[in-house]
């Protein structure tokens, strides 16, 4: 006898090495599952024919899917950032949209610590020089004690939080700003400060806040002139958080001494890059998220907002309310 599925599910797109863990996810929940390696909306709507849900990774979900596509009932994102569904349109769609905003805190924290002390300290600076055959101390340039900077964290959200708490033993001082956190809701380690203040009194700004209308371009120019001569910058949230042509124009200037990225605007950044390139700017390739675990976990709850949703309506984790 042929069971009908409670729905079918596109997973538009995936860099993972296998989606074993998915189809027995599904599969036990009697979830029929297609698959895909969508790059634009167009490839999406063509992939998704009779689809009631969506898996995304990186692939654009846009006003033109929805439309197109109006039996799609819920988009749920691999990943704590949305930035890829146009959330406005699947709210007027009435389209849930579903996340996973608590898998690898501590490891994207940590990297991002990890990039904070690697800049500070000159760590990659010193391996190249040394592989250049350069052996002392100074080759690198000077460096400061860490002990005696302060660290300052633009967005106090889950991440910014478990940052905070990891940094707080290397500086001197730890400072945040993050408007929408109640005065109750920072650490009593953690300084609350304005947001110019932030960029003025920090040696190490590290961005954590998603990416939204809002933030997109957010640490720009005049937040990076503000910052004092020799400190850095660390991104490990959303590349077009920063204005990386200013980014590049103060590192360049020297006012910056250098720079931390797991993210850039456009991943992986084109042939000829100035600021990947740059000796002064470390990169890693989006992978501040990644351990084994934290990658199943990502992979499990992303599908079981889907799962949620067809047995009972509702995903776990919700971004925007469908109907």
């Amino acid at each position: 006898m042929t069971t009908t599925p409670l729905c079918r599910v596109l997973i538009t797109d995936y860099d993972f090495p296998d989606l074993d863990l998915e189809q027995t996810l599904f599969h036990a929940a009697g979830i029929e599952v297609v698959t895909a390696q969508c790059r634009t909306p167009e490839e999406v709507i063509a992939a998704s024919t009779d689809c009631q849900a969506l898996l995304v990774q990186y692939a654009p979900i846009s006003e033109a899917v929805f439309s197109a596509r109006p039996s799609i009932r819920i988009a749920s994102r691999y990943g704590a950032g949305y930035d890829t569904i146009d959330v406005a349109s699947a709210q007027a769609h009435g389209v849930w949209v579903a996340n996973s905003p608590d898998y690898g805190v501590g490891e994207v924290a940590t990297h991002a610590l990890a990039m904070t002390l690697d800049v500070l300290r000159h760590i990659t600076r010193y391996d190249r020089d040394v592989k250049a055959g350069r052996w002392h101390y100074s080759s690198a340039g000077t460096l400061r004690r860490i002990g005696e900077l302060t660290v300052g964290i633009l967005g106090l959200g889950r991440i910014g939080k478990r940052y905070a708490h990891i940094a707080r033993d290397c500086f001197a001082r730890v400072i945040a700003h993050d408007p929408y956190l109640i005065d109750g809701d920072f650490p009593a380690y953690v300084d609350r400060v304005e947001l110019d203040a932030l960029f003025e009194q920090a040696d190490v700004v590290s961005v954590h806040t998603p990416l939204t209308a809002e933030t997109r371009g957010f640490v720009n120019a005049r937040l990076l002139a503000l910052m004092k001569p020799g400190s850095v910058l660390i991104n490990c949230a959303r590349g077009a958080i920063v204005d990386t042509d200013a980014l590049l124009a103060a590192i360049n200037a020297g006012h910056l001494d250098g720079a931390g990225l797991d993210v850039l605007p456009i991943e992986p950044p084109p042939a000829g890059d100035a600021l990947s390139a740059h000796p002064r700017v470390l990169v890693s390739p989006h992978a501040a998220f990644y351990s084994l675990t934290g990658e199943r976990e990502l992979r499990r709850k992303a599908a079981q907002n889907i799962i949620d949703w067809a047995q009972r309506g509702r995903p776990s984790y919700v971004v925007v309310t469908g109907r």
